[in-house]
């Protein structure tokens, strides 16, 4: 039992599937070790709405975490929860329920944060800046640059110079720092996490055909392909700037271990299109591990018993590797 990691696990917007898809989770793999960070009443009340019969116990810090329960840090929502309903009330709620797993993790209490799906705008209605969890991370982390990946099962990797911008905003943010930091740290995440002696990482342009040589924008050729170039002096196999709209053909990413596209909907739609539901969110270049599932809230289906596990699972798996 003890070579399965601890996970710190917070379920989300409580209005969401993420309480159920922890249950469900917890009762279909009883083999994990899982301290949920959640109002325990949340918890009973979704396993008892699932008909589910599972063990939520208490936990305090310290306590051994084993296998076949599903322990519980207890935090306290700010109004009660109705599936389906967003609350502003309850957006501190889960803003702590994130930062109090990252103490648990960050104090060794637990090998790695497994994160559920929160909900952006009723955060930011209840007056909390807040752009996603990736941000969030950073700040606690006190870091200027994380990378977000977006993993499938298949091996396709996707990692983000930009996240959460209005896409107007996107081409200001495409610096050669930006650019640069996001292919080290994916290059020196694939080689320590992942095992891979030695990555290849696709870099997209910016602009269709990425660029066509400065007809159709600058900022290939004078941000994006000088980041690269500073990459392979380094050591780092990049290859770009390649064209969003070829570089995943089968045999291009047959080449690389890893593709880095510029922003948010340029990568993620055809990583989704290709694993949806077993795909994993991954935060690189922070000082412990996180994963996360790879959809939303799913308002329109909470609390009708029909929300599927299997993501949050996908992550829970990519988490203990990672350990490992």
């Amino acid at each position: 039992m003890m070579d399965i990691p601890v996970l710190a696990l917070t379920p989300g917007e409580p209005a969401g599937i993420g309480p159920e898809c922890t249950i469900k989770l917890a009762h279909e793999h009883p083999e994990l070790r899982l301290i949920a960070v959640a109002d325990p009443e949340l918890l009973k009340d979704t396993a008892n709405k699932l008909d589910i019969d599972i063990n939520i116990a208490p936990w305090q810090q310290g306590e051994t975490v084993t296998s076949g329960q599903l322990f519980c840090y207890p935090q306290s929502l700010l109004k009660p929860a109705v599936a389906g309903q967003l609350d502003p009330a309850n957006a501190e709620y889960v803003i702590q329920t994130i930062k109090t797993a990252v103490r648990l993790v960050r104090s060794g209490q637990a090998g790695a944060l497994v994160t559920g799906p929160v909900h952006k705008g009723v955060i930011n209605d209840a007056g909390i800046a807040f752009s996603g969890h990736t941000e969030l991370l950073a700040e606690l982390s006190g870091l200027r640059k994380v990378v977000m990946m977006l993993a499938s099962d298949d091996k396709l990797r996707v990692s983000l110079v930009t996240t959460h911008l209005p896409l107007r905003d996107v081409p200001d943010a495409i610096t050669f720092d930006n650019v640069l930091r996001t292919i080290q740290i994916t290059y020196a995440a694939l080689r320590d996490q992942f095992a891979i002696s030695q990555p290849s990482i696709q870099v997209l342009g910016l602009n269709p055909h990425a660029g066509e040589g400065g007809h159709l924008g600058s900022e290939d050729a004078e941000i994006i392909e000088k980041a690269i170039l500073q990459c392979r002096s380094e050591g780092i196999n990049a290859i770009g700037p390649v064209p969003a709209d070829t570089a995943f053909t089968h045999s291009r990413l047959a080449q690389c271990d890893a593709v880095i596209a510029m922003y948010h909907d340029q990568g993620l739609p055809v990583l989704k299109h290709a694993g949806f539901g077993r795909s994993v969110n991954i935060t690189l270049g922070l000082p412990f591990i996180r994963t996360s599932v790879d959809h939303g809230t799913a308002l329109d289906i909470a609390g009708q018993n029909r929300a599927d596990a299997s993501s949050l699972y996908a992550a829970v798996v990519a988490a203990q590797k990672m350990c490992r």
